[in-house]
């Protein structure tokens, strides 16, 4: 319950009062021109339009965040209590509906901003419910959202994992503690489209699996049988295990982490397909290289690297590194041959990278064809331009 937070009258500048009417969920300091006093974290913060000094929007304040206030609620008033958590969850989870017939048991629950609640992630693995937290503005809240969350999914645990941020900034609660049940494994296994994968969700990275690619994977899935398929920056070895369980005959995972491919190889063993299944333990870039060099030739090639940019610094460095991997992938893709490049850094949009990807192609001397363009499965929905971060690009080289 939200009986601890205090509230904050609020006003912008013009041009923060048109982004809240225009339903954008970040309000930055430099927007805020009054406030009735200094805000704590997690306050609520109500926003008053500046000429008819009327209610246009509900907010967390975050002191902490150059994100000074993340909206809530558009156009006039709201409660932020149990009941509007209740009904975000259950909305979220409506939509979910559809991808749990799929013989599929993992799924995101929230995606922040996109499903109404920024800076909270909930993703479900069988029976187990992670909670990331990327700011304390929810910590009067934490109950209501742990009691709509095992309402509304069913799950028997619930752990929670906190941004390096939040670590440092309270110490109520500790990254990994489980919240709700027992946890008798760390790691936890699951079924995406009836394949079995695991997720260390105490240690694993972001909330222990990257379920955002989903259906990318089932389709690499279904276009490998027969084929030889390299999965460069493989990690825990979503595109490899869908490939061989799609019957490939041959699966090199290529990622620098000796830990990531350990995980690889336990997901392909937990679905009896070690036999056509090799690793490389090898810094991406040198290991197709290494592959040219031996003249390397695979069916399909997925480049499917981490984030490049974390920051706006970053972004000229990232689309070089693009660059560079379109480069050392071509000579890799055999005669015919698919190669699926993908991109998770929201700060290089969608057709920065497109553009960036053709211009590296037309100076190959090979014929290509852009089969297609996907970007985030259904249980990751956009609803504000910088919610968007995932795009893939399949294309067939001759």
């Amino acid at each position: 319950m939200s009986s601890n937070a205090q509230r904050l009258a609020i006003k912008l500048s013009k041009a923060g009062e048109r982004s809240v009417r225009a339903g954008h969920p970040w309000i930055f300091e430099k927007a805020i021109t009054k406030r009735s006093k200094d805000g704590d974290v997690g306050d609520i913060a109500v926003i008053y339009g500046t000429k008819s000094n009327k209610v246009i929007g509900i907010g967390l304040y975050d002191p902490h965040s150059p994100i000074r206030i993340k909206m809530l609620h558009h156009n006039g008033g709201c409660n932020i209590d149990q009941s509007w958590i209740g009904e975000k969850i259950a909305i979220a989870y409506d939509r979910r509906v559809p991808l749990l017939q799929m013989d599929t048991n993992s799924y995101r629950l929230i995606f922040g901003e996109n499903d109404g609640m920024p800076s909270l992630i909930v993703d479900v693995y069988a029976e187990v419910a992670v909670i990331k937290l990327y700011s304390l503005i929810w910590k009067y809240h934490m109950q209501d959202i742990l009691e709509a969350i095992l309402h509304h999914t069913g799950v028997k645990t619930v752990v929670l994992r906190l941004s390096r941020n939040v670590q440092k900034l309270q110490k109520d609660y500790k990254d990994g503690q489980i919240i709700h049940g027992v946890l008798e494994d760390p790691i936890v296994v699951f079924r995406e489209y009836g394949i079995l994968f695991s997720a260390h969700v105490i240690k694993g990275h972001k909330t222990g699996y990257f379920l955002d690619h989903r259906d990318n994977r089932r389709r690499i899935g279904e276009l490998s049988e027969g084929k030889s398929v390299l999965d460069i920056f493989a990690y825990a070895g979503g595109f490899s295990v869908h490939a061989l369980a799609g019957r490939a005959k041959r699966v090199i995972s290529l990622d620098i982490s000796k830990q990531a491919l350990e995980m690889a190889k336990q997901n392909v063993a937990l679905n009896d397909l070690s036999a056509n299944h090799n690793v490389m333990a090898i810094d991406a870039f040198e290991g197709m290289q290494k592959l040219q060099d031996k003249g390397q030739k695979f069916d399909i090639v997925i480049v499917d690297p981490p984030s490049f940019a974390k920051s706006a610094a970053d972004v000229i460095g990232a689309i070089n590194s693009y660059r560079r991997l379109t480069k050392l992938a071509v000579p890799l893709v055999s005669k015919g041959g698919l190669l699926l490049s993908a991109s998770c850094s929201s700060r290089v949009d969608k057709d920065t990278f497109y553009n960036l990807l053709v211009e590296e192609l037309d100076k190959e001397d090979r014929f290509y064809k852009i089969v297609d363009r996907t970007y985030h499965d259904v249980d990751h929905p956009i609803s504000f331009p910088e919610g968007s971060y995932l795009k893939s690009v399949y294309i067939q080289l001759d």
